[in-house]
């Protein structure tokens, strides 16, 4: 337990308790740093998202997600690896701060690892551009930089960080059918694997943001045709193709929740601008994880049926 009374064993907590004690220490965080909470808090989330789907670092066991090597947050040259005492921390060059001060410094304190990572945003400055520039200096990657802005955007517009809502991508009261069409091959334009599940279903059935997140990408493609991606608190790109058109005044850099309106089924793809009609219309449903290092697709069916089994109990 912490000074503060927060417990670190999150697993015990009930859901809504431990967004709730999360939230408490990014606004602790933010009146100690200055950096905004929502800030904070997409850092750690990204850092939640990662983890848990690599090998070469340890698994999230606490409320916090943020990770940082040893030698980092001691100090390259300090001979104690796993050292708390803030003056031989700095004597060493070493990231860890004191974020409860009680005196220590410790790498697996939520609240040190948080004020950590606040005081080091604090240094290049709290608005946007100086944001993805630290970010940028520390991760190295343009994808981090990303989607760690995806998920400050998402709760600065939400106010809240408890967003794991899911739905399936067709609303219901509308006919449609789908198989698990992963892996499958495709010949129009080359050899290639299919990277997800074609949902068919008539023209102009509303296709719907599955997850909150921020659109990233949007227009035309030659293989998907008339094209979403919208990339989610979980690092998880969501890839809609083959649509009829996008819903009104929708643009890249917009904040969607599950289901909010992105577009319609149809059947464009398969040629320049505009082709449509090389066969039957469906929504093509993709998703991509990336793990701080490379994106990979992953077959969505699973998925699709969990969101689907969910929508029909509502």
């Amino acid at each position: 337990m912490f000074s503060s009374g927060i417990l670190i064993e999150a697993a015990e907590l009930p859901q809504a308790e431990l967004y709730q004690k999360r939230m408490e220490l990014y606004k602790k965080t933010e009146m100690s740093t200055g950096v905004p909470w929502f800030y904070i808090a997409a850092v750690d989330q990204y850092e939640q998202s990662i983890r848990h789907v690599r090998k070469d670092l340890p698994k999230p066991d606490g409320l916090v997600g943020i990770y940082i090597k040893p030698e980092y947050w001691a100090g390259i040259a300090n001979p104690y690896i796993e050292d708390s005492n803030p003056l031989s921390i700095s004597f060493f060059n070493g990231k860890g701060l004191d974020g409860n001060g009680d005196g220590k410094a410790e790498r697996k304190n939520e609240e040190d690892l948080l004020y950590t990572a606040g005081k080091y945003l604090a240094k290049y400055g709290t608005d946007d551009t100086r944001i993805r520039i630290a970010l940028w200096n520390y991760y190295k990657r343009d994808q981090a930089v990303i989607a760690i802005m995806t998920n400050a955007k998402v709760y600065r517009k939400m106010n809240r960080i408890d967003l794991q809502e899911k739905v399936f991508p067709l609303p219901k009261g509308y006919n449609y059918s789908y198989n698990n069409t992963w892996g499958d091959r495709r010949g129009w334009g080359g050899r290639r694997i299919h990277e997800g599940t074609d949902i068919f279903a008539g023209y102009g059935v509303p296709v719907r943001s599955v997850a909150y997140g921020v659109v990233e990408l949007k227009g035309w493609n030659k293989f998907g045709g008339w094209r979403i991606g919208v990339r989610d608190l979980n690092n998880t790109y969501h890839y809609y193709a083959h649509l009829n058109g996008f819903a009104k005044d929708l643009k890249i850099g917009d904040v969607v929740k599950p289901g909010d309106i992105i577009g319609s089924v149809g059947s464009s793809g398969y040629g320049p601008p505009g082709t449509a009609g090389k066969f039957p219309p469906h929504l093509h449903f993709g998703m991509y994880k990336d793990n701080g290092i490379n994106e990979w697709s992953f077959d969505p069916y699973p998925h699709l049926k969990a969101w689907e089994r969910s929508q029909s109990k509502k």
